[in-house]
């Protein structure tokens, strides 16, 4: 909201001293923002002239200028010589001179200058050049604003040029302050200036009878219970001259508050609006067929709007219409046949008060916000329009020279009188924490157009009519804080309760997270969208399709399926990398994925409404309408692991680092993983490990099928691994290990086995561990030999043992016990045999 000074002084009394900071500071006590200041951008010597004569020079070029002779006062010179291009003005005329040295908005400084063959000393201004609005098809002339000031007068100060506005952010629940009148009354809140409402009059408005001009509302869906009109008031101005010219000081404000000017008839409804807040709409009398109607919409009628729009409505628009049918969008915008224009000699001036939900939706509907239907939609004063509809007739009388009809054009009015809201005493200061006297707060709900009486031990409060954001003691003791200060609540941070803070499942994805950042591995969080190809070949083991969620209104039409698997995704970041340079990468991402259950329908076929809060039914429904999401871990390598260096090859990527990977995750999650060979569609049938943990599946790790990557456009291996980090965090959880830690040293040996070359090396481990326990405290592959000097179809495991008492130091001979012992079950499971 832009509020010019000027125009403030006229309902507040603002210091004269005062500058446009300390008004905004003033406001934004009472808990406005601060936007900006906006002023005319322009600096003098700017003053009249009258033009003496002037010679029309044609030139080459096809145009034809004027070299004037301009007089602009002894103090300025006296005649001056100037050339204009322009055409509307006649010897004798008062013009606006911008003089040598003075600037205007752009910035374009004035200068002496030599064109069209003569010395230019100054120049002649239109409405445009000066900023007082779009008009560029002429010069200024004075006459034309019925102006008619000596010769050397100072135009600036003339033509209000020299006044500023203040803006402000004026939050959705404060539409009252969308006018000079709620703005000045903020302002009087915040420093006791003496405050005039210009809203006054209502009751003498109301008093006069209708003329008799039918007026009616037929709202026969209203939404929410509530008719689309509760007020709907009509003046007729007759007589009228749309030709005479909006004064100054109107067209100024307006300029000033971000409104151009349109002409006298429709710059008066425009004022009127900003400074009472009640928007207004002016028809055409003459072309008015019959009284006038409020209904709601057929489904597919048109209406076209003064945008020369063309505009299929709803069934949930609200019109104004006349017996030939839509004549306007309520509370939006007007319709064209009925707007008032250069022609209009007859008025008939509209001041409703219209269903802010209705105008809401239909303002977003058509997108087609405004002014208007931004008032409407945050509510405006009810008892306004009868004071609107007055003060915009008597606008008309005065600068356009109309003649009021002395009746009301016909009237529509409801009952509006407010419930009292009971605030119990010592609420406001419990709420918001600093001990205000009760003369502090019934002062405060005064001062703000309350009306306050005593009730059980508190308060019942009515709220005014202005004022429809107070609806709760809630919304009054805010109401209480802004007009006391902001100021007096302290800055105190909360206590948190004992054993508040991260869940167990946060900080173990945070541990997760923060174990692979620091091995080397970079984050890259991404959408959740992807396609149904993908969904089956990273989301489903076998690569058959499984169901996958399908969004009805997807950000891309190429990938409307929420994902399955962050392998998808992490192969875009890779391509995207891979294609500017960067081809060595370790990545990483934790997020979600989606996995609904075969044959279950899933989303919900209507949406509860939005004022209403579901009951526990509706909120068992939607929940049962989403499908299960499971927080996964995925990681992606590529290129080196090593970078080459001196002394040192580059060594690239492979299953080990992967497995590693794994290993450090699952280390950080809290767990002790095992890994089985495995297939899966997408990786290399003998570079794939499913990863267990306490005997559950939990992931999988691989490298990528050649095919796979070359599609994805990379180059070389590609190693990737998926975990349900929510399965191993609620293992870790389940899992409450606490082993006393050992004084005696351990024993290591060696073991080979001699296996079949089909015999998984985890499986084997998991033989040595479970015949060695006790005392085998680790078993590790360190080597996988097939070749010469071993049988066809048959291979060699190297394990590292570490053996290991809690109450004695093993010797060599308990140790080998322990190692035969585990070789004994391998030998049963798996035919095992020592090699050689």
């Amino acid at each position: 909201m832009r509020v010019p000074l000027s125009w403030l002084r006229e309902y507040v009394d603002v210091p004269a001293e005062a500058t446009p900071d300390d008004v905004l500071a003033a406001l934004v006590s009472v808990g406005f923002e601060e936007e900006d200041v906006h002023r005319f951008e322009l600096s003098g010597p700017i003053v009249v002239g009258q033009v003496q004569e002037f010679t029309p020079e044609p030139q080459s070029n096809g145009k034809t200028i004027r070299w004037c002779q301009v007089d602009v006062g002894e103090a300025h010179g006296g005649v001056r010589g100037i050339v204009c291009g322009a055409g509307n003005f006649f010897p004798g005329d008062k013009v606006v001179v911008t003089l040598p040295g003075s600037v205007l908005p752009g910035p374009f400084p004035i200068a002496s200058r030599k064109t069209y063959g003569h010395v230019s000393d100054g120049m002649i201004a239109s409405a445009k050049e000066l900023g007082l609005g779009s008009e560029h098809s002429g010069i200024l002339r004075l006459v034309d604003l019925g102006i008619d000031a000596p010769v050397g007068t100072d135009a600036i100060a003339l033509l209000g040029l020299d006044d500023v506005a203040v803006e402000i952010n004026v939050t959705p629940d404060r539409g009252y302050a969308l006018s000079l009148r709620g703005v000045a009354r903020e302002y009087s809140h915040a420093t006791g200036a003496a405050f005039r409402d210009p809203g006054t009059g209502h009751d003498e408005a109301v008093s006069r009878t209708p003329s008799g001009f039918p007026i009616a509302v037929d709202d026969r869906a209203p939404i929410r219970g509530r008719a689309g009109a509760s007020e709907f008031v009509a003046r007729i101005v007759r007589d009228v001259d749309p030709s005479r010219p909006t004064p100054p000081w109107m067209i100024t404000r307006l300029s000033l508050a971000g409104i151009r000017s349109l002409g006298v008839l429709i710059d008066i409804t425009n004022y009127v609006m900003l400074e009472l807040g009640q928007p207004i709409h002016g028809y055409d009398l003459d072309r008015l067929q019959g009284g006038i109607t409020v209904r709601r919409a057929e489904e597919g009628e048109k209406l076209e709007t003064l945008d020369g729009q063309v505009r299929t409505l709803s069934a949930e628009d609200l019109l104004i219409t006349d017996e030939s049918g839509p004549i306007g969008l309520a509370g939006v915008m007007g319709g064209g046949p009925t707007e008032m224009s250069d022609a209009t000699r007859n008025v008939l001036i509209e001041a409703a008060t219209f269903d802010q939900v209705t105008i809401a939706r239909t303002a977003r509907r058509h997108k087609l916000p405004s002014e208007a239907s931004r008032r409407f939609e945050r509510g405006v004063d009810p008892l306004v329009p009868y004071v609107a509809a007055e003060r915009v007739a008597s606008l008309m009388v005065e600068l356009a020279g109309g003649t009021l009809d002395t009746d009301l054009g016909g009237s529509l009015s409801s009952s509006h009188r407010r419930e009292s809201l009971t605030l119990p005493a010592g609420f406001v200061s419990g709420l918001i924490g600093v001990d205000y006297t009760d003369d502090e707060t019934v002062s405060a709900l005064r001062l703000i157009g309350c009306s306050v009486d005593e009730h059980d031990g508190g308060w019942a409060v009515t709220p005014p009519s202005w004022r429809p954001d107070l609806t709760d003691k809630w919304t009054l003791a805010e109401e209480v804080a802004r007009i006391e200060g902001y100021d007096r609540i302290p800055s105190v941070l909360p206590t948190p309760p004992s054993g508040r803070g991260l869940t167990s499942a946060q900080q173990g994805r945070r541990r997760v997270a923060n174990a692979l950042a620091a091995a080397g591995f970079v984050e890259t969080p991404s959408f959740p969208f992807t396609t149904e190809e993908q969904n089956a070949l990273h989301g489903s083991p076998s690569g058959d399709p499984l169901p996958s969620v399908k969004l009805a209104n997807p950000l891309d039409g190429l990938a409307p399926f929420l994902r399955r698997s962050l392998i998808p995704a992490l192969l875009q970041v890779a391509h995207r990398n891979v294609s500017r340079g960067i081809v060595d990468l370790a990545l990483f991402e934790t997020g979600t994925v989606f996995l609904p259950k075969p044959g279950v329908q899933y989303g919900t076929p209507s949406v509860p409404p939005l004022a209403v809060r579901p009951d526990a039914a509706t909120l068992a429904a939607l929940d049962a309408s989403i499908p299960p999401q499971r927080r996964h871990v995925a990681i992606l390598l590529a290129g080196h692991s090593v970078a080459k260096q001196p002394g040192q090859p580059a060594l690239a990527a492979d299953l080990a680092d992967a497995v590693d990977a794994v290993r450090v995750l699952a280390a950080a999650a809290g767990l002790d993983i095992e890994l089985l060979q495995a297939q899966r569609a997408a990786l290399h049938p003998g570079r794939t490990a499913r990863v267990l943990a306490a005997g559950q599946d939990i992931g999988y790790v691989g490298e990528l099928l050649p095919t796979v990557s070359a599609e994805a456009d990379l180059p070389g291996r590609v190693l990737v691994a998926e975990l349900d980090l929510d399965a191993m965090l609620e293992l870790a959880q389940s899992r409450v290990v606490a082993a006393s830690l050992s004084a005696f040293p351990a024993a290591t040996q060696d073991v080979s086995l001699t296996v079949a070359s089909d015999v998984a090396a985890g499986e084997v481990r998991a033989a040595l561990v479970e015949g060695g326990a006790p005392l085998l405290e680790g078993a590790r592959l360190v080597d996988d030999y097939r070749g010469p000097g071993l049988a066809q179809g048959t291979k060699s495991l190297t394990f590292a043992l570490r053996f290991r008492a809690a109450d004695r130091t093993l010797t060599a001979a308990e140790a080998t016990d322990a190692k035969l012992a585990g070789v004994a079950v391998a030998a049963e499971r798996f035919g095992a045999a020592i090699r050689d």
